[in-house]
Formats: structure tokens, sequence, C-alpha cells
């Protein structure tokens, strides 16, 4: 894989490794299994790769090592049935989801940490509650091991839990119960069915916004926290049931859930489960499958048969920490240059192996760029404390929001990285998400516009102004480039105290879709872990649409050509855009870039109006791991200062940025902002 490292200086330290391991086994007298020499024999031996990056093994990797480890350790591998094996490796990986939610707790700083020891109701701290829960767990698993040894006998046994005991019971501080009960913060008891909701619900003249799907129809869509819309134009919902973490004995129902709108009225007609995946606070599209967070892991998910259902499912990357669920990595997004970006908050532990050096380790709140072609993982930006919220506009520009402190930045090359520059003046917080404004529905004076979604007081999105080719402000002075964001009218405004907007996104139909965790509790650290008033069954997703313009028309974008697809590039709304770009990655690189190639070579570098073109075919080339000198030094010279800024972005990435080269060999550590 020419995007990967050739591993010849790898292979060359872990065959010193190997014959010093072997050396001091033979010393000590322990068993030594080499799986150095019998791997590189596989590699010469195997047409079809074992890894999923050059060092982490792929599903038949890991079968063939089984393999050399099952004849190192007993002299012979046993011949069993494929069949045989499925059945026990069923009961296996039943136990690992109970080891691993207990070997790697999710919320360790609930259990462990600073926030363990926060008291609420009859001073209860979540160290009681949620340590408890590990001895739940402990029993749990060793009810599972009978079951894996009968199977591997050839027969079977019953998993029973009714020796396992049930979790500590907890009292609701909503409403007062403890000191840490906030009026301003908590919703109400009373919940508002999404029709009385939806009259609540204040937004700019013109506009009208409409149930899309709701809780009642779709039990499924609970705790909505991020939405993207697929190749087909169909929307997609992360739902997060078990929020903040699953509760032994209890399911494991969070999702993803695809909601198709069959007959294009403006409302869902059905729902499709996707993939079950526990706290799933991220995804985004890339490859043909989904990559989505479920810490400690980031995982790949594809349907490979039609049936909208994932049946490939592997780790893809791993050490994103989950020391508060709340903050940990969120909000995917696959950046017009080919990064999947997500962001992370305090108290966590960081560390990322990678093929290309020393695993990336830190403790910082920041923006973080995991390229899933080359395998590179980077600490893009220092971001704190929680930050939640990304987004990209038509010429590149990168912003980002801190979701505790509510602060909004626009992302800028600085050093040999990245830096938030202050965006705009903060009016509220927290945060939940950002958007721009893109679509043929909604009015011209509206485009490019900054959207803010906020989740607390003021419940609704705010928006704002960017001003990007110069502006002056209260005695400050912008150059071209330098984005500025000034209030306008609020988008959408709330009197439903339970309406907290997780999300907001342009669909195909260019109407805008917000998502409500619709929830009287909202964060962490002022409730239990455990507040049974933790609502599990609401979430909403509002559409809003302009009425005085045509809805945006469908676009061809799954399975097309690659020349229809580069045609796309022309249409004005950003999200036509992305999904084309998301779709382009799954299609063979060779392909693409010849077919790039020819079709910016009929645009015009010295026209203003070709130059957004000629940008976007950088971006494939970049997206794909190509580095077409030539192409960028003609972006570089266009008529277009926002193409030569994005340009100089792309150099940025290639020439300084690069993981590659600056390879972080030591932990990146930050001191911590307090936001009041």
């Amino acid at each position: 894989d020419p995007n990967l490292p050739d591993g010849i200086e790898n292979n060359q330290r872990l065959a010193l490794y190997t014959a010093s391991m072997q050396k001091v086994a033979s010393h000590e007298g322990v068993g030594f299994v080499n799986l150095f020499e019998p791997t590189r024999k596989l590699y010469d031996s195997e047409e079809e790769p074992l890894t999923i990056n050059g060092v982490h093994l792929n599903a038949l990797g890991h079968r063939l090592v089984g393999r050399v480890i099952a004849a190192s350790l007993s002299g012979a591998v046993p011949v069993v049935a494929d069949a045989e094996l499925e059945s026990v490796r069923e009961a296996v990986l039943d136990k690992n989801w109970i080891w691993h939610n207990r070997y790697r707790a999710t919320d360790g700083n609930d259990i462990w940490g600073g926030r363990s020891t926060l008291t609420f109701v009859n001073n209860q701290s979540n160290a009681e509650v949620l340590q408890h829960e590990l001895d739940m767990l402990d029993i749990m698993a060793a009810n599972r091991d009978p079951r894996i040894w009968a199977r591997a006998r050839g027969s079977d046994a019953r998993v029973d839990d009714g020796n396992v005991p049930g979790p500590i019971p907890v009292i609701s501080n909503v409403g007062g119960g403890s000191k840490s009960s906030s009026a301003e913060k908590e919703g109400t008891l009373t919940y508002l069915d999404s029709g009385e909701s939806l009259a609540k619900l204040t937004v700019p003249k013109g506009f009208r916004v409409n149930v899309y799907a709701d809780e009642k129809r779709f039990p499924q869509l609970a705790n909505p926290v991020q939405m993207q819309v697929d190749g087909k134009g169909r929307l997609w919902v992360a739902a997060w049931k078990t929020y903040p973490k699953w509760e032994p004995l209890k399911p494991m129902d969070d999702a993803l859930l695809i909601l198709p709108d069959d007959n294009a009225d403006g409302v869902a007609d059905r729902v499709v489960e996707f993939a079950r995946v526990h706290c799933p606070l991220g995804f985004e599209f890339w490859n043909g499958g989904v990559i989505v967070t479920s810490q400690p892991d980031i995982l790949f998910l594809k349907d490979t048969d039609g049936d909208d259902v994932a049946d490939l499912r592997y780790v893809l990357f791993q050490g994103t920490d989950s020391a508060d669920t709340h903050h940990a990595a969120n909000n995917l997004i696959y950046g017009p240059d080919g990064g999947i970006y997500w962001q992370s908050g305090v108290f966590m532990q960081h560390n990322h192996e990678h093929p290309w050096g020393p695993s990336l380790e830190a403790t910082a709140s920041a923006m973080y760029r995991f390229d899933p072609r080359r395998y590179t993982i980077a600490f893009h930006a220092a971001n704190s404390p929680n930050p939640h919220g990304i987004s990209f506009d038509e010429w590149g520009y990168h912003y980002a929001n801190d979701g505790t402190g509510g602060r909004s930045f626009q992302v800028v090359p600085e050093g040999k990285g990245f830096a938030m520059r202050e965006l705009l003046v903060k009016e509220v917080r927290p945060v939940a998400a950002d958007e721009i404004v893109s679509s043929p529905n909604f009015p011209d004076e509206m485009q490019g516009n900054f959207l803010v979604c906020n989740t607390i007081g003021f419940l609704g999105i705010k928006q704002y102004k960017l001003h990007r080719e110069g502006f002056k402000e209260g005695g400050r002075e912008f150059r071209f480039g330098e984005v500025w964001g000034t209030p306008v009218e609020e988008l959408l405004n709330s009197a439903d105290r339970n309406f907290r907007p997780t999300d907001a996104i342009f669909g195909a139909d260019g109407a805008l879709y917000v998502s409500d965790w619709q929830n009287v509790i909202i964060g962490h650290m002022q409730h239990n872990i455990r507040d049974p008033n933790r609502d599990k069954k609401h979430g909403r997703i509002f559409r809003m649409i302009f009425e005085g313009r045509p809805l945006q028309k469908s676009v061809a974008i799954d399975g097309a050509p690659v020349a229809a697809l580069l045609e796309n590039f022309r249409h004005p709304a950003i999200g036509v855009r992305h999904r084309t770009r998301v779709e382009l990655s799954e299609r063979p690189t060779s392909e693409v870039i010849a077919a790039t190639k020819a079709w910016a070579a009929k645009l015009d570098p010295n026209k203003k109006e070709d130059a957004r073109l000629l940008l976007e075919a950088l971006w494939v080339h970049q997206q794909h791991n190509v580095r077409d000198r030539a192409l960028l030094d003609l972006v570089l010279a266009s008529p277009e200062p926002h193409a030569v800024i994005a340009a100089k972005t792309v150099r940025h990435h290639w020439d300084v940025a690069d993981p590659v080269v600056n390879v972080v060999t030591s932990p990146i550590r930050q001191q911590e902002e307090k936001i009041e």
C-alpha cells in the first residue's frame, strides 16, 4: 500500500527485539513464542493483507496468527469445523463485552477519578454506585466462562445472571435535591410531546418547522447526539440511549439509525437500525462505510449486502480515552483535505498507536485529525476545556467550538501545526454543535452564515454573519481570510425547557434538520451518573425550511460515475459537495485521479469563476494522498484570494504539518482553563 510505510525499518527493530526476548526467555526457562519469523513467512505466502495498516492485524491476520500461537504451544493446530469455532467465538465475544466494560470501564473519572467523590442526595457518591457496578460485571463475566468451556468441548451451557446483585438505588436530585441541582440548567419533569414542543419554537418570518421524527413513532430515537446525510440523501442519527454509559443487566441499545423520507413529504417514514454502537458520540461516512466512535475505539462499519445493516465491523483506530463520555471524541467530520476530525475534552489520557512511529500520547483538550488512508494521527489544535462542534465552509475555512465555554474559533495554520483563532464574541454556552448555512432553499443573505446550537439558558440556534474579506469592528481590524462573525437574527429559539439542540445539518432537500436531546437533565457532574431522571426515552428531529424558495433538488451521488461526481462540485450547496467527496473516497484512487486531472484540465486557472473548482480538484488529490505540485502551484497563483489561502493550507499540510514528518515522541500536555 503506497499510503503506508514499507515496514523495513520496523522489521529490523522487531528482529532485534525477537532475538533478545528469545535469549532472555531461554536463560530464565520460560516459554517463548516467536511470532516474527512465522508472520514474515505468512506475508510471503498469503495474497490477502494480514493487517489494516501494516502493524495492526485484520480478521484474517488474527486467525492465522492464532494458529501460529496454537501450534507453538501445543505442537499442532487442532482441526475444527468453522461452525464449531464460530460457536465458541460467539460465546467469547459475549463475555468480552462484559469484561471490556469492566477492564476498560467508560466514565472512569466518575468511578475512580475526581468526580467519583461528588455527592448528591443522602451524600451518595458516583463511586458508591459505579464501583458496585464493577462487582456486578465481575460476576457476569464469570457466569459466561462455563458456556465458553462447554462449547469448546462440543456441548453448551446456559448463562444465568440470577446471582448478580442489583444496582444500588439512586434518588434523583432534580428540583433541588442537592447543592449541585441547578434550576437554570434543569428542564421540567413534565415532558411536552413533539407537537407541543414544536409550538414552543420561534423562528424568523418566512420559515416553517415541522416534526421530522420523534420517539412516539420511532422509540429507538432517544438522545440523538449527531446527524449525517448519506449519498442516497437519507438522514442518519446517532442515538445514545444508554447515556452516560451502559448499565449492567440492562439492554445496550445505543445505535446508528437511518430515517428515510421515502415519499419526500418532509417526514420520516421508517427507521432502520444500521448497527448497535455503545456511546456513539460521533460518526462520519468514508470509503463505503461509516466511521464511528465507541470509546476507547473508533470503529469501521459497512453494509456489504445492501440491506442497510452493518455486516462488516472492525476496530479502525484505538486509544481514544473515555474517562468522561460526555466530552470524549465527538462530532466526526470528513474535511475537504481528507482528514477525519474530532475534538475531545478534559480528563482524557489518549494513546494512539499508528504505523509511523511512537504512539501519540496526549492529555490535552484539543481537535485531532486522523487520516484513514495513511493512518496518521495529529494533535491538530488545542481547544479547552470541552470542545464540541466542527464545520468547514466552501473555501475550506475551518471552524470549531469549545462546548463548555461556548467560544467559537477559526482553525488556522500556525507553526508546525494549527491553532484556534477567536471567531466571534461569545453570547451563550454550552454549545453542542455548529453548522454553515448552505442551501438553495435558504435566503441569499444567510448563505455562509455560522450557526451554533446552545443547550442551557438560551435553548436554540444562534446565527452569525461571517466576514471573510476583511472587517473592522470596535477598534479591531481583520485582514482578508481572518474570518470574524457578527450576530444577526436568531434562527431558532425554544420555550420548551427540555429542548436541547445537539446538532444541525442541511439535508439533501436543503432543509435544516435539528436534533433535540429532549431531557430534563443536561450534563454530567450536576447529577449522579445513574440519576433516574436521566431520560432515555425522548428524542426528536425537527425540520426547518424557508417557504419563499423551492427545496433543493435531488442530486445523484451514490453509485454515480466519477465524471458525474466531479460535476457535482459545481453545485452551490456545501452538503452536496461534501457527500460527493465521501463517495469518491470509496472509488479506486487511479480512476479518481485520472478523471480529476482530465476534468481540471478543462478549467481556466486565470478565471476567478473556475478557482473554486480547481481547488476542489486539488482537495481530491489531497484526499487520495496524491501530491500534484503543479496543480498546487496553479491554485496558489489563482486570481481568487480565497483559493490561494486554501492552497496555502494544503501546502502547510503537505510540507509542514505532516505527521509523518513531525512524529510526536513525547506526551502532549496542556494547562486546562477553568470555565465558570
